[in-house]
């Protein structure tokens, strides 16, 4: 309780409270670097809520953010000052989400993330402990990489992210594998019904020519036919089938 107050107390006083908490070391760049620091954190007021201090070059900051894009957003702006050598980021995000109704949440997100842009080669899993987000699996490009996890940074009570996501390498022949992949699973009579939606459920990661299938399948005869339908596509070296039956386990 006397923490809320006093950070509390920080955002309604603002400035006062600046001059009486910043500490400033000895070091020849901490006037300078301690005075930026401020200046860039009473520039928003998203970062209102945070206070810096710096000692030879470190600048730590502390206090609460709203959000952990916020959180992030002050670290990488006071980082970039000239003179600074580091900063400590101990600034806490507010809000409290339980961890399986943020995991859901985040996977509402994500499935429909990229639609149009090759979401179907794409295949993430989360885990949250604590509001602390692990993210992982498999996409074809940075951008969908970047856009996973500003998803993740920008949802109120993540609490921090961890990023274990693998960005496959570039390869014309392993595109080609994906499309005609794409092609004989969702071109299937019997499996066609996943394309009705954008999310596309049945994911198809391709890495130097090998193929795992990710998402959930109505049925273990849809599972064997999509297995059965990418072993079919020529340039094909392995098909790993990590799909499973709905009710039996989910994808994200």
């Amino acid at each position: 309780m006397r923490r809320f107050l006093w950070i509390a107390t920080a955002i309604l006083f603002g400035t006062s409270v600046w001059a009486q908490n910043a500490q400033v070391g000895t070091g020849r760049y901490d006037q300078q670097i301690q005075q930026e620091a401020t200046k860039i954190l009473q520039s928003k007021d998203k970062w209102k809520g945070i206070t810096a201090s710096t000692d030879d070059g470190i600048v730590t900051l502390q206090g609460t953010a709203k959000l952990l894009i916020d959180k992030m957003d002050a670290q990488r702006k006071v980082d970039k000052q000239d003179h600074v050598q580091g900063v400590r980021n101990h600034v806490d995000v507010e809000g409290n989400v339980p961890d399986q109704q943020l995991q859901s949440q985040l996977a509402d997100k994500l499935r429909y993330d990229r639609v149009g842009l090759g979401i179907a080669f794409n295949a993430l899993g989360l885990n949250v402990q604590n509001g602390v987000v692990t993210v992982s699996g498999d996409v074809i490009d940075y951008p969908s990489r970047d856009s996973a996890l500003s998803i993740i940074e920008t949802t109120p009570g993540v609490k921090d992210v961890v990023d274990n996501i693998n960005v496959l390498p570039t390869s014309p022949m392993d595109d080609d594998i994906r499309l005609r992949v794409a092609r004989a699973v969702y071109g299937n009579s019997e499996l066609s019904k996943y394309a009705m939606d954008p999310q596309k459920p049945i994911r198809i990661v391709v890495n130097n020519g090998h193929v795992t299938l990710y998402g959930v399948v109505d049925s273990q005869m849809d599972k064997q036919l999509a297995v059965t339908q990418a072993k079919s596509v020529p340039n094909v070296f392995s098909v790993d089938d990590k799909l499973v039956v709905a009710g039996q386990n989910t994808l994200k």
